[in-house]
């Protein structure tokens, strides 16, 4: 019975490699003589180690969304684990933001204890954080460069190649906007989404005018006016295919026209069951983008209390450089946007009842 128990312990630890994995904790502060080390550089690297764990794993799970969502049709079959798995990739990244709380418990002079120790190693060089952004749909262009330095200073040759090749290759935005855009219901013979949502809200503005018409006068019903005018003005642009869509130079919008109607149509009318799915994979990869941005603004923060004004390790112009990213370096805004554009439900044009009856899940009764 003993040697049962001892083998399946060996068995445990030989599965997850627990003789390797709990030997490569090697602080850089170690004394040669003593091998005596600075106290929470063991917490230091055991914080990041497990971040580059749950990286691996991130990209794990955008592996296999991005192989169903990259088929030229996606099957109904996929939507389930595609939404499972991307819900866990948020739930990665808000266990990453409350692993700060640990690292948090080093004081500043604990960091500077052993700081110097870490000479140019940086977060920075975090490959496989890279590579998550630039999967999920981190452009070049609209990177900050890293203490104005080249945009892939710090990575080793094989690591360049590697951000290269992920450059090159399907993002998950993109993949994103092409499923949107091949969305069923949006744009038919018998009905058109862009024409009825637009009616409608027409119809609310043109209600809301002649209230204000109604009760007030005057500067005040100048300005109400006004407001609403700019809320025509604001509707039109998304109506209009020309004037601000990602095929304009000029463009606020990132998401192509048909995507963008597409995402603004399963948002409207996200209870009807054929769109649940849809809605909670738009929702969570909102929660992803929101997820990396607390992160961002959490790590930012940390980085101030621990040092100050000085630059980051590595040469990074710290705080100052981590903030700016908070905004820079958003992808999903325009599906955050799409708020911008909706209105009261009780003016929500109904969907004409062939539409809804194929949205449904109806089954036959026996008998």
């Amino acid at each position: 019975m003993t040697q049962d128990k001892t083998k399946n312990w060996d068995q445990y630890g030989e599965y997850l490699a627990l003789d390797t994995l709990l030997d490569i904790q090697k602080p850089w502060s170690a004394d040669k003589a003593t091998g005596a080390f600075a106290h929470d550089e063991m917490l230091f690297i055991i914080f990041h180690q497990t971040y580059e764990l749950w990286f691996k794993q991130i990209l794990f799970e955008l592996d296999d969304v991005q192989m169903r969502l990259g088929r030229p049709v996606v099957d109904d079959c996929d939507m389930q684990p595609i939404v499972k798995h991307l819900h866990r990739v948020v739930e990665i990244l808000r266990l990453l933001v409350r692993q700060l709380d640990i690292l948090e418990t080093m004081t500043p002079q604990d960091f500077t204890d052993f700081r110097d120790h870490l000479k140019t190693a940086s977060g920075f060089q975090s490959l496989q954080f890279r590579l998550i952004e630039t999967r999920l749909g981190l452009r070049r262009e609209d990177r900050l460069l890293f203490n104005h330095c080249q945009y892939d200073a710090g990575y080793c040759p094989a690591s360049q190649t590697a951000i290269n090749t992920a450059e090159h290759e399907t993002t998950l935005f993109d993949q994103i906007d092409k499923w949107l855009a091949r969305t069923p219901f949006v744009d038919r013979d018998d009905y058109k989404f862009w024409d009825s949502y637009r009616a409608a809200v027409h119809t609310m503005l043109d209600g809301r005018e002649a209230m204000a018409r109604h009760a007030v006068d005057g500067d005040i019903l100048d300005r109400e006016l006004a407001a609403i005018a700019r809320n025509r003005t604001k509707f039109d642009s998304i109506f209009n295919k020309d004037a601000d869509t990602s095929s304009s130079p000029s463009s606020s919008w990132r998401l192509s026209w048909r995507a963008l109607q597409a995402a603004l149509f399963i948002t409207v009318y996200k209870t009807e069951p054929a769109l649940q799915g849809p809605a909670s994979l738009l929702g969570h990869i909102m929660d992803i983008d929101a997820a990396m941005s607390q992160w961002r603004y959490r790590h930012a923060l940390m980085v101030q209390r621990m040092v100050g004004m000085n630059v980051g390790t590595g040469g990074s112009a710290g705080y100052g450089y981590l903030m700016q990213t908070l905004e820079k370096h958003r992808i999903f805004t325009d599906l955050f946007a799409l708020s911008t554009y909706l209105i009261p439900s009780h003016a929500r044009p109904p969907l004409p009842q062939t539409i809804s009856n194929q949205m449904g899940y109806r089954y036959g009764t026996t008998g």
